[in-house]
């Protein structure tokens, strides 16, 4: 009888996942060939597992021993001290400059990945946002991580540490991660370290409206493996132990493991890495359309007669971008990018989060009865093809980060001109203004601000009554007064 059952769950198990063929990793169709040179990893992605019969080794077997040895020792674990603040002001503080609440450190911990086996470790950002000291450890050995580049619109960061000969771990493919397929989750939920846990994909392409961002990028795999606390930044991999997701977010009720695990796709995770090893900046495309899932609200919108509903149907177009240029027009469906199908909104967006600007793309879609195809340039933020570099100011004296805003972000949120974004609150006067970070200043004391240098001249020099005008990240107007 027991062998009986033994034989049963092995062909079970083995026809779920036998049929998960070695591959090539995707990669998307003819990018422009001046971004191929001097990657620091390959996006596109050739497996090394050992096949027989054209099925791995961890097939056969059936189980997931191999697998959870294989990726288990890429896994780090991630402690990280941060500056919490007890929101206790006086007038005092306020007017004479104190330090704006009573100074705690918070602890907190995660998960990481190692990418290369010189060091380099991908976690989400929000594990380490707002650390101000970063601990990796990796086989009891501790070591000081340096912040190489964060992407809060897809929730990954990349960290470095000072190693050598690491186990860097092997990367699979989600373009071709099938629903139903077996994953294992791997980190360290409740500081549980080395934990793995198994589940099956249950979607893909989720946009669960969780990330921050002016341009968030949600295409979510979706896993019941169980996901808690902790277990942020790790890794969720396929069969045959290779990286196909990092694990980020949970819903529940709770906090706790719920059923419902998301993980950012790893060929979104491949781009961002090496744009921001590269340029500390992702190089964001843009067509200067924005779209959304085709429903029947947004068919009877458009005048939309479909018997199908994929695709993503054209809800805004953005004046003299390429996508205007090339005829696009609002309740245009698309329905492939290049070669590859496009299912709605969030295959769409993840789509494009695999291309740089200066690539050439083409785009096939519907109007009314008839299919047609043009052919876009991307462009990046500015509306120009360059690579672009990210440029902070921090103004000690006004205890704040700052970064003009791009063309891309003007047009979203509705700014005419100017604007300048707060990136970070540290301490001093934004702290006890308590403004938000995101906040885009348009104008002070009714004078259009250009330039993070502006901000901080007009702030040192005004006396008296003082008008911050802006925008916040969500588009809502407000400001912020005071008296010198």
């Amino acid at each position: 009888m027991n062998n009986t059952i033994k034989t049963i769950l092995l062909s079970f198990i083995s026809a779920i996942v036998g049929g998960y063929s070695f591959y090539l990793m995707s990669k998307p169709s003819n990018p422009a060939q001046n971004h191929n040179d001097d990657r620091v990893i390959d996006e596109r992605t050739v497996s090394d597992t050992k096949m027989v019969n054209n099925k791995s080794i961890v097939e056969l077997n059936g189980d997931f021993k191999k697998a959870s040895k294989l990726a288990t020792r890429s896994v780090v674990y991630i402690k990280t001290v941060s500056d919490a603040k007890y929101n206790s002001y006086d007038m005092f503080d306020f007017f004479f400059g104190g330090r704006g609440g009573r100074g705690r450190k918070q602890l907190a911990s995660g998960s990481g990945v190692i990418f290369t086996d010189n060091g380099y470790i991908v976690t989400n950002n929000h594990v380490i946002e707002d650390a101000e000291t970063i601990e990796v450890i990796h086989e009891k050995k501790s070591y000081k991580a340096k912040v190489i580049g964060t992407d809060p619109s897809s929730d990954i960061a990349v960290l470095k540490i000072e190693a050598k000969g690491l186990p860097s771990i092997t990367r699979g493919t989600s373009k071709k991660l099938s629903v139903g397929e077996w994953v294992l989750a791997i980190g360290n939920p409740f500081n549980l370290t080395s934990t793995v846990t198994a589940g099956i994909v249950s979607a893909k392409g989720r946009d669960i409206d969780l990330l921050g961002g002016q341009f968030p990028l949600e295409s979510f795999i979706q896993t019941d493996a169980a996901i808690n606390p902790g277990n942020s930044g790790g890794a969720l991999v396929n069969i045959k132990g290779q990286l196909v997701g990092i694990n980020t977010a949970i819903l529940s009720r709770t906090g706790s493991y719920a059923g419902y695990g998301f993980a950012v796709p790893v060929d979104i995770v491949a781009k961002v890495f090496n744009d921001l090893v590269q340029y500390g900046e992702v190089q964001k495309a843009f067509t200067g359309i924005k779209v959304n899932d085709l429903s029947t609200k947004l068919a009877q919108r458009f005048d939309i007669k479909a018997n199908s509903f994929d695709g993503a149907v054209i809800t805004d177009i953005e004046d003299g971008s390429e996508a205007a240029k090339a005829g696009l027009k609002q309740g245009d469906v698309i329905l492939q990018i290049n070669n590859d199908k496009i299912d709605g909104k969030s295959g769409f967006m993840e789509e494009m989060s695999y291309y740089r600007p200066g690539d050439k793309l083409k785009v096939t879609y519907r109007r009314g009865k008839q299919t047609k195809m043009v052919q876009l340039k991307l462009r990046n933020r500015e509306g120009t093809t360059g690579v672009l570099k990210r440029q902070i100011f921090y103004s000690k004296k006004l205890g704040v980060e700052l970064e003009k805003v791009s063309k891309a972000e003007r047009q979203k949120l509705r700014i005419e001109k100017g604007g300048v974004k707060v990136v970070k609150v540290r301490r001093g006067l934004f702290s006890r203004l308590r403004m938000r970070e995101g906040f885009v200043i348009t104008h002070i004391n009714r004078q259009v601000v250009n330039n993070p240098k502006d901000v901080e001249d007009l702030l040192l020099d005004l006396q008296g009554k003082v008008y911050i005008q802006g925008v916040s990240k969500d588009g809502t107007r407000g400001y912020y007064q005071f008296y010198f």
